[in-house]
């Protein structure tokens, strides 16, 4: 079964039009991606030759795994990147205390994995430990936590923010973390609060 990409309007003041088209671009690369890897496994996976050392099989399935954690990922991080903040919601503040003490001790850990990350910082529920934390990915699939539920997703991959920073990493953080729009946060929080 194929999946589609979804529709999603530019209104960040984050990221320049260009940049945002360009990640666009990216992703639905990853949506071509996962279908192709679908269609093979669905065809022609070749499960004989299977092993743990290389096999097409092995290939497939660690292609499959990154893909669509591409795919959920940059949708997270679509939704999530906005045009203004507005307030942070009850619930998650009530998490960000609990957390980490205050909504200030919540964003300086944040703004720390984020420049520690190379692929994707993220806030998330702990579902086997009931802990909400930020994390770091360093690739789509490497790091991330398996029962994680993703509240924040923040990409840190060098496409998401050289166009318009360059270097300037504290630069887009910061931007990024001064337009989270609050209110998808509280939606995706009560799922999980």
């Amino acid at each position: 079964m194929d999946i589609t990409a979804k529709e999603f309007p530019y209104n960040t003041g984050v990221v320049s039009r260009k940049a945002y088209d360009d990640h666009i671009t990216l992703y639905n690369g990853y949506i071509k991606k996962t279908n192709e890897v679908t269609e093979i496994l669905a065809t022609n996976p070749e499960y004989a030759t299977s092993n743990a050392t290389y096999s097409h099989y092995r290939g497939l399935k660690k292609g499959e795994t990154y893909a669509i954690n591409g795919v959920i990922l940059h949708e997270l991080y679509f939704q999530n990147l906005g045009n203004e903040a507005g307030p942070i919601g009850p619930i998650v503040q009530n998490i960000m205390n609990r957390s980490n003490g205050s909504t200030d001790n919540w964003k300086e850990d944040f703004i720390a994995c984020a420049n520690a990350a190379r692929g994707w910082c993220l806030f998330v529920y702990e579902q086997r430990t009931g802990t909400y934390r930020n994390i770091v990915l360093d690739s789509h699939e490497d790091g991330n936590i398996a029962t994680a539920y993703p509240l924040i997703a923040l990409d840190m991959y060098e496409h998401a923010y050289y166009i318009d920073y360059g270097t300037d990493k504290a630069a887009y953080i910061n931007r990024f973390i001064s337009n989270i729009p609050w209110n998808i946060i509280e939606k995706r929080a009560k799922i999980v609060a």
